[in-house]
């Protein structure tokens, strides 16, 4: 079988599957599984494609069909421009979180910065790759999740300027930072049954979900500001669908300044970004 048979299977299988976005995801596998790049699979569509790498090939695609995500199957997710390391362990990254990072890019550099629930590390790991003078902390409370972000520090050469620590939000956390950035869990028990299979099933509940209305999380991050953030520091946190004025609210009664809700692509509030006041 050629690479273009064994695409087009791939895509056949998929959509029978239900599964949209068939024709990419079928490419991201294909070219997972015979170590090559994406675009190589249409300038050598007529190579031929063994059978070892097939089975695995086919593998991957029921996998996929059970509602896996493609990151979770191949062991990475893109995001501002770098591979991640993707385990069962941790969230899988999302497109939209990159909003976070271009609010952060769009300020002064930090010479400390701290990232909260890091998960795989794509926060801090990314801001400090683009800030390569600064130095960061990042917390979670999964032990598992932390040896993701260090193996991705250690990807993206930035093990050297990063901390990792694990922590309940700020109980493990010392010092004052220029800023702070979270993607925390935020969605609201009530939400979690109508989630997709593909995050309802293979993303880490913890990392999901603080249980209740979703906003806990940002309470306590608002409450420990005041100890961690310096004299007008920044704090930008990603918020769920409907949550902008919630936790814009949250952060005002704190005493937080200058509190902002900032779009995603597709015009959706998907940042609260706030200022520590001045001495």
């Amino acid at each position: 079988m050629t690479r273009g048979d064994a695409l087009a299977l791939g895509v056949s299988r998929l959509r029978a599957g239900g599964i949209e976005g068939a024709a990419r995801d079928a490419q991201l596998l294909l070219a997972h599984v015979l170590g090559v790049e994406v675009m190589r699979l249409s300038l050598e569509r007529g190579e031929a494609v063994g059978a070892s790498e097939m089975a695995a090939f086919e593998a991957a695609l029921e996998r996929r069909v059970a509602r896996e995500p493609v990151s979770k199957i191949i062991g990475q997710r893109g995001f501002w421009g770098r591979d991640f390391i993707v385990t069962a362990d941790v969230l899988d990254p999302r497109p939209e979180t990159e909003t976070l990072i271009a609010e952060a890019l769009a300020g002064p550099a930090p010479a400390r910065l701290l990232d909260l629930g890091t998960g795989t590390g794509i926060l801090a790991v990314t801001l400090l790759a683009e800030w390569p003078e600064a130095r960061g902390v990042a917390t979670d409370l999964s032990q598992a999740a932390l040896d993701v972000a260090a193996r991705n520090a250690a990807r993206h050469g930035v093990a050297d300027r990063l901390t990792l620590v694990r922590s309940d939000w700020f109980a493990e956390v010392h010092g004052t930072f220029d800023l702070i950035v979270s993607n925390p869990p935020y969605i609201s028990e009530a939400e979690m049954p109508g989630l997709a299979p593909e995050v309802r099933r293979h993303d880490p509940h913890m990392a999901l979900t603080p249980g209740g209305d979703g906003l806990d999380p940002y309470r306590v991050i608002a409450a420990g500001a005041g100890d961690h953030l310096a004299p007008g520091g920044r704090l930008l946190v990603e918020i769920g669908n409907g949550q902008g004025a919630d936790v814009q609210a949250i952060f005002a009664a704190a005493g937080l300044e200058d509190v902002r809700c900032h779009p995603d692509m597709d015009g959706r509030d998907r940042v609260v970004g706030a200022v520590a006041p001045a001495p």
